[in-house]
């Protein structure tokens, strides 16, 4: 009883489902050694073919190979339930087959019937065409698109990471579904490699099947004849019946179950299944089924062929192919003309101050092409990306940006589109709303047809591709993006970009008032009483111009206010900022980095500037050591990219602001850092020396 009551406590806590598995290997395997009446054989027998049969429902059903991720395991147990099954049935075979050809059940006496059909040489040959079939066709075959698609997605997965990395940087998904996203395709991968491992297991079982029929044929019509006394035609009959009946049974499951594993490893991803493919790609195409109808017909009067069987075809072809020319026509929108002389006559009104338009702070300006990306009713999700992307930058910098304000212009060529900024040109570029653009990295492994350009956002090599195209761009390591992600991604890129200007005295009026909910005192002792705010946006906007976030407010708010009695130059306190929010800066240019690897300036070199920063009021550098600083800078980015190392100039403070003014126009992926803002629990190593040597 307390056995009983454990066994009942163990159930409910590990859980029925999690004992299916375990206890099935279990069964099976029990199967080879255990022998089995032929009524349990006949259940088995039946359960086999209705397990394939289920199996092949759900690979046409899918429209990932992910909805089916468990098919390897799926392949791996079935395989091994035909085998155990094989081995029950032959002990029965050899140990009954003497009494007839039910000694192993109905089941395998009816496949026997059916497949010999009173003649044991045809039934031999066809059995053995079906494990030819299944053996060398079909499995060979779902073997090596496995190992195809297996290599082919484990160099595509570099370049989906990025293209996932890009829809995270640009705004339009979160960390959830980025993460969500790469699970997905490291489980691709997964799948497709277990894929090319698990169709080891067919072929092997086709080659059981075989070597199990010719066991059966010879060791049953040696037992017969050696231990009961059978005539050799008898013997014959019984056994070859047997072994013919047990190794169909086995071989239709198993042709069922290959069939599966090639149209999961050989279907491309797509929103339909298998039955609506072929239907939506193969019969759907008019001009192609009236062409093939009028070859069938053609043949179909060459004099000696069955004339019926080609012209009946042909006829229901041609029918199929009016049927969707109809129903192609149906579909076609009416256009209604518009009676223009019917349309009311519209007085010009005064001119008033309602009619001045003011400039947009952020525009998006698109082609004529281009709308279908912006207008709902088109399901364009250009709208939803932008507002994803205003939401990223906020979390990001720490303001909330202005919106941006979106309209067609004819002006443009129909696929273009331009980016403004206070009705100032920032960027531009093409899209085509039907195509992908496959972006090079850097490490693909060939070329793709299409239009050659460059990514508009990041200036990489690019080729617009068709939908078609999409996973072989993916499988050469391409990244992939439609129309609308190049649009969001070069926004998102311009508005990191132009953060600075983007901070209007609106922007940063609409910050203070949220943080006088949250630090009410802050706000307040700091403007208007020590600074302007004027001078609090500029400050601002300095950080922000050296792509610097502004979202710790408090510590920013407090320096001020510490420091604005003493001076209200924005520059010095911009440089007292820069010191106080030091961990940060450093955080951001070396992510959980404990050691810093920078470029250094020789002490002459510092010294230099030093004395020049004074003699010229701080503005400018004489043009000879402007030119000789700006080789050795160039050098020495050059030295620390070839080091994989982040391009950072570590300079003493009083020439930090001088260094990174000068710099950020011809060197703007070097930042300045200041020793003064370097924390002190982090260590410092000089890999590369503007003007000397590390």
């Amino acid at each position: 009883m307390d056995m009983l009551l454990a066994l009942q406590k163990f159930i409910k806590n590990v859980g029925l489902r999690n004992l299916a598995g375990p206890v099935l290997i279990v069964m099976i395997l029990a199967m080879m050694v255990l022998p089995l009446p032929p009524m349990v054989l006949d259940m088995l027998f039946t359960f086999n073919i209705a397990m394939a049969i289920m199996v092949l429902l759900v690979s046409m059903n899918t429209t990932h190979p992910l909805e089916f991720a468990v098919f390897p395991t799926v392949l791996l147990i079935t395989t091994l339930l035909r085998l155990s099954l094989n081995v029950a049935s032959t002990r029965v075979v050899l140990l009954q087959g003497h009494t007839g050809a039910d000694a192993a059940g109905k089941v395998i006496e009816a496949f026997g019937h059916f497949l010999v059909g009173g003649n044991y040489a045809v039934g031999i040959v066809v059995f053995v065409i079906l494990v030819v079939i299944n053996f060398m066709v079909i499995t060979k075959g779902a073997g090596r698109i496995a190992e195809v698609g297996a290599r082919f997605t484990l160099d595509a997965m570099p370049g989906k990471q990025m293209a996932i990395d890009a829809d995270l940087n640009a705004g339009l998904i979160g960390e959830d579904v980025a993460r969500a996203r790469r699970t997905a395709v490291a489980q691709e991968a997964e799948f497709y490699g277990a894929m090319d491992g698990a169709s080891k297991f067919v072929r092997g079982d086709a080659v059981a099947g075989i070597i199990i029929l010719v066991i059966n044929l010879i060791g049953g019509f040696v037992v017969g004849v050696a231990q009961h006394n059978m005539d050799l035609s008898l013997a014959a009959k019984n056994y070859t019946l047997l072994a013919i009946g047990d190794g169909l049974v086995a071989q239709v499951p198993a042709l069922i179950i290959s069939t599966a594993a090639g149209l999961i490893v050989s279907r491309v991803a797509s929103e339909h299944n298998i039955g609506q493919q072929l239907v939506r790609q193969l019969f759907n195409q008019p001009p192609v089924i009236i062409l093939a109808a009028v070859i069938i017909a053609t043949m179909g009067m060459i004099p000696g062929m069955p004339h019926f069987a080609f012209l009946f075809l042909a006829a229901v072809m041609g029918g199929l192919a009016y049927y969707l020319i109809k129903k192609a026509a149906k579909a076609e929108e009416v256009i209604v003309p518009v009676d223009l002389t019917a349309m009311p006559v519209v007085e010009p009104t005064e001119a008033s101050w309602e009619d001045v338009s003011q400039v947009d702070v952020l525009g998006l300006e698109v082609g004529y092409r281009m709308i279908s990306l912006v207008d709902k009713q088109q399901d364009g999700d250009l709208l939803r990306r932008i507002k994803g992307i205003r939401k990223k930058f906020t979390q990001d910098v720490g303001f909330l940006p202005p919106p941006v304000h979106i309209r067609d212009n004819l002006e443009l060529r129909p696929n273009a589109y331009r980016i403004t900024l206070k009705g100032a040109e920032i960027g531009n570029g093409e899209a085509f709303p039907n195509l992908f653009l496959a972006i090079n990295p850097g490490n693909v492994s060939g070329e793709l047809p299409g239009a050659v350009t460059r990514d508009p956002a990041f200036g990489l090599p690019a080729v617009w591709i068709e939908s078609a195209m999409r996973d072989q761009a993916q499988n050469m390591g391409y990244t992939v993006v439609d129309a609308g992600t190049v649009v969001a991604t070069h926004i998102s890129h311009l508005i990191q970009t132009h953060s600075a200007e983007l901070l209007g005295r609106t922007e940063l009026q609409q910050l203070f008032d949220y943080l006088a909910k949250v630090a009410p005192k802050l706000a307040e002792d700091l403007i208007p009483k020590l600074l302007p705010l004027a001078i609090v946006q500029k400050i601002l906007q300095n950080l922000l111009e050296e792509g610097m976030h502004i979202r710790d407010m408090r510590t920013i708010l407090e320096t001020l206010t510490e420091h604005a009695a003493q001076t209200q130059d924005a520059q010095q306190l911009t440089s007292l900022v820069r010191m106080a929010l030091g961990p940060a800066i450093v955080q951001q240019l070396y992510p959980a980095a404990q050691e810093l690897q920078v470029i250094g300036m020789d002490k002459e070199l510092e010294h230099v500037l030093a004395q020049a920063l004074q003699a010229g009021g701080g503005k400018a550098i004489e043009p000879g050591l402007a030119n000789t600083l700006l080789r050795e800078a160039r050098s020495a980015v050059q030295t620390q990219e070839n080091l994989g190392f982040p391009t950072v100039l570590l300079v003493p403070g009083q020439i930090r602001d001088l260094m990174a003014r000068f710099l950020k126009r011809t060197l703007p992926q070097l930042k300045v850092l200041s020793q003064d803002e370097v924390p002190g629990f982090k260590t410092v190593r000089v890999t590369a020396v503007v003007g000397g040597r590390a």
